[in-house]
């Protein structure tokens, strides 16, 4: 979903981009730039570690894509290559507790599911939200719940409350994501109703979203809620939120279904949830509200 990098100390358009929560029905390549991320984690537990497949425990290193482009989720640093955010810190902290470590790729989003399934990374960490037609591809550990959020120019008023109110309305969307696909969804229904279709723009980065979002070219934007609320903050009053949010889902990390590794990271994001880790990391990125007690395998709920 990248092609501009999102920095901190860059204009904010750049700087809190948003993204995630995508379809997984493509095949386009990526280009991948390995990054790395500091743990938040405290050391392995042993009885986890020893659930690690072998193959995987000899190469010591999970290989994680994540598209960086989706602040506070996972973004690049002030210092142009290092991925950071809330996944970065939490499978960095998931790995150590397994006795591995966590090599950081960022590659495009659409392209992330199929590269699960073709061998190219270890884990999926890019905010995505658990469907039942991506559980034919990858098993998820969910670990997170978002629902999805209108946002606005502040000084537009778009007259949107609820999806329904997006006919006739041009909305901003990234290529791939549960937005793109709902807004496509209920363009036909506003056809079927004899109101006025939807323009959905969908663009291949969030950051390319808010442009549109900005420039006015699009009315208005739909992201995943914890994103939408984390820049809103940090705007400086460019963008606010309207409507109601809705569509509350889990987030999922997604992981090859011949790979062994679903339940041993199940286990270990149950032992962060126990000694408060995951609370801790959620805190510091702002985005508790979206925090679970009980993650489960493949918990999607359509």
């Amino acid at each position: 979903m990248i092609k501009l990098l999102a920095r901190l100390g860059a204009p904010i358009l750049v700087v809190l981009a948003l993204a995630g929560c995508g379809s997984s029905s493509t095949t386009t390549a990526t280009t991948a730039t390995p990054t790395t991320s500091t743990s938040a984690s405290g050391g392995a537990v042993s009885a986890i570690a020893a659930q690690v497949p072998a193959a995987v425990k000899s190469k010591g290193t999970l290989t994680v894509a994540a598209e960086a482009e989706y602040a506070p989720n996972e973004f690049i640093a002030p210092d142009g290559h290092t991925l950071i955010g809330m996944d970065p810190d939490l499978v960095s902290a998931v790995a150590e507790v397994m006795g591995l470590k966590a090599k950081f790729v960022n590659a495009n989003f659409e392209t992330i599911i199929p590269g699960l399934a073709a061998g190219r990374y270890d884990l999926g960490a890019s905010s995505f939200t658990d469907t039942k037609e991506r559980e034919k591809t990858v098993d998820f550990v969910d670990y997170y719940k978002a629902g999805i959020s209108f946002y606005a120019k502040s000084s537009a008023n778009p007259g949107v409350t609820e999806l329904k109110d997006i006919c006739g309305k041009t909305v901003g969307v990234e290529k791939g994501t549960v937005e793109q696909e709902e807004s496509e969804a209920q363009s036909k229904k506003c056809g079927k109703e004899g109101k006025k279709s939807v323009t959905v723009l969908s663009f291949s980065g969030q950051n390319a979203v808010n442009l549109a979002i900005a420039s006015g070219r699009a009315e208005v934007g739909l992201a995943d809620s914890p994103v939408v609320d984390y820049q809103i903050k940090k705007s400086g009053g460019q963008f606010k939120l309207v409507g109601k949010t809705y569509a509350f889902a889990p987030y999922g990390l997604a992981i090859p279904k011949t790979s062994g590794m679903t339940k041993p990271i199940l286990a270990a994001l149950k032992e962060l949830i126990a000694n408060g880790k995951y609370k801790a990391i959620l805190e510091k990125w702002g985005i508790q509200s979206g925090a679970i007690t009980e993650p489960t395998i493949n918990g999607a709920i359509s």
